[in-house]
């Protein structure tokens, strides 16, 4: 196949990057580098675990420029790759190796960090890590114009010890971590954004070892040694919810950066231990803030405008007539859809409804349009909902009459799955902003009564299995009638108090806009008090995205992908074990 012919600066670009692949630097000159030690090594474990490894020839920190996909369109980015191995070996040769080779072919120019190992004598364990971690993004910075990409487009991807260090180079870059030993080190030293898996010695009940009290005591704080200095990066964090190495390290690093209003995105996966789980995010939140190109914005209801896969359809209230409780006459009247697909693939069921402050709602806007089709693609019936609106009348709670046609809905369609083929034992619930914050009053709350019976119906349970909040509106204490005050950030705000957390109290997965005045935190500490009681979600936040983020998004960012979120979350957790696809 015949290749486009390149520019000047691109050919410049290639020929850079191919000719330096592979090329090993070391950072210290001889007899330069501080905090020296005799038993330290600088080698991955696959050189170092060796028959003939000689320790004396490993003994110098060093970056190493690696191979870049001659058919991949060039960028001008620069990834930093960092190892893992509890600062005492560098352990993840595979991982690196496989980091560098997708980063390949986005045309992403990669340098390996092998940093000096094991933990030093008599001084913290991250000291001499540090010290090489600082001088090579220097070193990675005077080769920008050399090797073809901007020295404001420094990157770092790194896991467990390695993503602690990422940390310290993204927040601590105005510290020094060494006295100047040449003239590179009048060069900065501060990464343009970092993208650790699995921080490992965040939280003070665990630092050098696993978190000792899972990283929430309350006696438990972010590290000092991350000084969050004006320099701090834009982050995006992977963790696993049941990792040894806490995810809290995660969420509280998070929680520092929105109160610097520094742009950030955490992924945190369900029942994963210490791993390196969501590249694809990584490389998401790397186009949605343009260190990758970003192709211009697409409307979500184009993407999806019609129900070419629904095959079923039906409707019906959600109150018999003169039944419904606490009635309102400048209300709507609520009802549920029944939307079942051509091709049935699984027998779970999931119920959508929208947002709209609790003073309107609809089930055919681009809340919910888009992901009943999406699902019905997948082979799911979905069932949506109008609830009450608008808001009842004082004394009544906004969300009062939503709830009670919630709980009431739910039973509707567990009573009706079985005569559809359906699995009454697998219902999930989803609401977008009011929506959101419904959801987690139907999730949290289903032991306590939204209404005094008024049939047999009410004898059937309104627990759901599973919930879906797409950034939940109300959900803290600072924000119960508007967007948050404070962000939600301060200590102070606090999950409202109509979330009971019961024991019925299913698993979640969290889709927020990292920008939106309906502060993610709402749904972080909600992810928070969920893992606190032993129930595995998940969450996203994205980075830049305001309140409905997926309104218009480009695609190739989380904005756009959020759909899969959805139905990877159903699929780890089993909620449609029995989908075959096609």
């Amino acid at each position: 196949m015949r290749r486009p012919m390149l520019s000047s600066c691109a050919a410049w670009a290639l020929f850079a990057l191919v000719a330096f692949a592979g090329e090993k630097t070391y950072l210290w000159p001889e007899g330069k580098m501080p905090d020296a030690q005799p038993h330290q090594i600088a080698a991955m474990t696959d050189v170092s675990k060796a028959k003939d490894f000689d320790a004396d020839k490993w003994r110098r920190p060093y970056i190493e420029w690696q191979d870049a996909s001659e058919d991949a369109p060039r960028t001008d980015v620069c990834m930093i790759l960092i190892s893992g191995g509890g600062y005492k070996n560098q352990c993840d040769v595979k991982l690196v190796e496989k980091w560098a080779k997708e980063f390949a072919r986005l045309g992403v120019a990669c340098v390996s960090l092998v940093h000096r190992t094991p933990r030093p004598n008599a001084l913290p364990i991250h000291q001499s890590a540090w010290e090489d971690g600082q001088r090579a993004v220097r070193l990675v910075r005077s080769e920008a114009a050399k090797r073809g990409f901007d020295p404001e487009k420094i990157g770092v991807m790194s896991m467990s010890a390695g993503s602690h260090l990422a940390t310290l180079l993204a927040t601590s870059s105005q510290t020094a971590a060494y006295e100047p030993v040449d003239e590179l080190d009048d060069i900065p030293c501060h990464i343009n954004w970092a993208c650790p898996f699995a921080i490992a010695y965040g939280i003070t009940d665990g630092v050098g070892h696993p978190n000792t009290r899972d990283g929430d005591a309350v006696d438990a704080t972010l590290s000092d040694v991350f000084k969050f200095d004006a320099k701090t990066c834009p982050m995006c964090m992977m963790h696993g919810g049941n990792d040894i190495y806490s995810p809290f390290s995660a969420t509280r690093i998070y929680r520092q950066l929105r109160r610097m209003k520094i742009p950030a995105e955490l992924h945190l996966y369900p029942d994963k231990g210490h791993g390196a789980f969501g590249f694809e995010r990584a490389v998401e939140f790397m186009r949605q803030m343009g260190f990758l190109p970003r192709p211009p914005e697409v409307a979500l209801m184009d993407r999806f405008p019609n129900d070419d896969a629904r095959g079923d359809y039906s409707k019906e209230n959600v109150w018999p007539d003169g039944k419904m409780p606490d009635a309102q006459t400048n209300q709507c009247t609520p009802y549920i859809e029944w939307h079942v697909p051509k091709v049935l693939k699984t027998k779970a069921i999931q119920i959508i409804y929208s947002g709209g402050s609790y003073q309107g709602n609809g089930p055919n806007g681009f809340e919910v349009a888009p992901a009943r089709r999406f699902l019905n693609e997948k082979g799911m019936t979905v069932v949506t909902m109008k609830y009450r609106t608008p808001r009842p009348a004082a004394p009544l709670a906004k969300h009062t009459t939503a709830w009670e046609d919630l709980q009431r809905a739910i039973r509707i369609v567990r009573s009706e799955a079985p005569k559809r083929g359906l699995d009454p034992d697998r219902i999930g619930i989803m609401g977008s902003s009011a929506g959101g914050h419904l959801t987690l009053m139907g999730a949290t709350s289903s032991k306590h009564r939204a209404y005094w019976p008024i049939d047999k119906l009410d004898e059937t349970p309104c627990n759901a299995q599973w919930a879906v909040a797409i950034y939940p509106a109300y959900a803290l204490t600072d924000g119960l009638e508007k967007g948050n005050t404070t962000g939600g950030n301060d200590d102070s705000a606090r999950l409202a108090p109509e979330f009971s957390f019961d024991l019925a109290t299913p698993p979640m997965l969290f889709i927020h806009g990292d920008a939106d005045t309906w502060a993610a935190m709402n749904s972080v500490k909600a992810w928070e008090q969920l893992r606190r009681m032993g129930i595995q979600s998940e969450l996203h936040t994205l980075a830049l995205r305001p309140h409905c983020f997926q309104r218009n998004a480009s695609p190739g960012t989380g904005s756009y992908s959020w759909l899969n979120r959805i139905w990877e979350f159903l699929t780890a957790k089993g909620f449609v074990a029995d989908a075959v696809e096609s």
